[in-house]
C-alpha cells in the first residue's frame, strides 16, 4: 500500500505532467491568456484565459509549475503570490458578468509563505477568493492535475465539481509537513501520506471529490479526450439549473464536511 500511495506521490509531483496552459492550449479552441490583477503586478505562477469549449466561451484559471528549472524559477515553483489569487479572481468576476462558465486547474505544493506575499495579504487573497467563488453566479469545475496543497489549491477550487487525475494528490498539508510535526521527522512523510488520505480514490470514497479522471494505462490523448468530453456534458448540466438550486448546491457541497 505505501509503495503505491510512494507512487503516486512521484507521479502528482513528476516535472514531467502536462501543466495548466497544456491543458488550456489543448482542450480549448483560440486559447488567449490574460495578464495582471490590476492592482500590483503578473504573477507566473496563476496563469488564465479566455477559450472556446465546444463552440461555447469558457474561463481558463490555473496554477502553472514550471517544466525545468528557469521555467520554474519564473513561475516561483507553483507557488502563487497574493496578487496571483487577485488576477483569478479578477478573471473569475469577468466570467461573471459575460455569462462564461469557469474551469480551474489546480498543481501546486501550496500558496508561497514569503515576506513580501505575507505583506501584500496572502491570507486575505485567499479568504476573499473562497468567498466569491462559493458565491459566483456561473457553473465552476475544478480539476486538481498535480498536488493539491492547502489553502492554496482550495482558493481555486471551490467549486460546482472538483475532480482529480488518477495520480494526483490532494490535502491541508504535504506529507513531509505532517511527518515533521507529528513524530518530529520529515522521513517518514510515506507513512504520514497512509494515513492522511490524498489520493485520488481515497478522497472519492470521502466524498471530497466527485470524479476521479483514469491515467494509467492511457495515452495522454485519451486523458484529454476523456476530460474534454465530460467537461462539455457536465458544463451543460449545470447550465440548465436554476441560479439559486447551482449556488445552494454548491454551499451545501462544502458545508457537508
Amino acid at each position: 500500500m505505501t509503495s503505491d500511495i510512494a507512487r503516486m506521490i512521484r507521479l502528482a509531483r513528476d516535472q514531467a505532467r502536462l501543466t495548466t496552459l497544456d491543458y488550456a492550449s489543448q482542450l480549448f479552441d483560440d486559447f488567449i491568456e490574460l495578464h495582471g490583477d490590476r492592482n500590483f503586478r503578473d504573477d507566473g505562477a496563476v496563469v488564465g484565459g479566455i477559450g472556446f469549449l465546444a463552440g461555447q466561451p469558457v474561463t481558463v484559471i490555473g496554477i502553472q509549475k514550471g517544466k525545468n528549472l528557469q521555467d520554474n524559477l519564473k513561475r516561483n515553483f507553483g507557488q502563487p503570490h497574493p496578487e496571483g489569487y487577485r488576477k483569478a479572481l479578477r478573471l473569475m468576476k469577468q466570467a461573471e458578468k459575460f455569462g462564461r462558465p469557469v474551469v480551474t486547474f489546480i498543481n501546486t505544493a501550496g500558496a508561497y509563505p514569503g515576506v513580501g506575499a505575507e505583506e501584500r495579504g496572502q491570507g486575505e487573497a485567499i479568504a476573499r477568493n473562497l468567498m466569491e467563488m462559493s458565491d459566483l453566479k456561473v457553473p465552476i469545475i475544478a480539476i486538481i492535475i498535480g498536488e493539491g496543497g492547502s489553502g492554496g489549491a482550495l482558493a481555486l477550487a471551490v467549486a460546482d465539481q472538483v475532480w482529480m487525475l488518477e495520480n494526483s494528490m490532494y490535502a491541508v498539508l504535504s506529507p513531509e509537513g505532517f511527518a515533521s510535526i507529528l513524530w518530529k521527522d520529515g522521513s517518514r512523510a510515506m507513512e504520514a501520506a497512509e494515513l492522511m488520505k490524498i489520493t485520488s480514490y481515497e478522497l472519492e470514497k470521502l466524498q471530497v471529490v466527485d470524479r476521479v479522471v483514469l491515467e494509467n494505462g492511457r495515452a495522454t490523448k485519451e486523458v484529454l479526450a476523456d476530460i474534454k468530453e465530460n467537461l462539455v456534458s457536465q458544463l451543460a448540466q449545470l447550465q440548465t439549473l436554476p441560479l439559486d438550486e447551482l449556488l445552494e448546491n454548491r454551499y451545501q457541497r462544502f458545508r457537508k464536511y
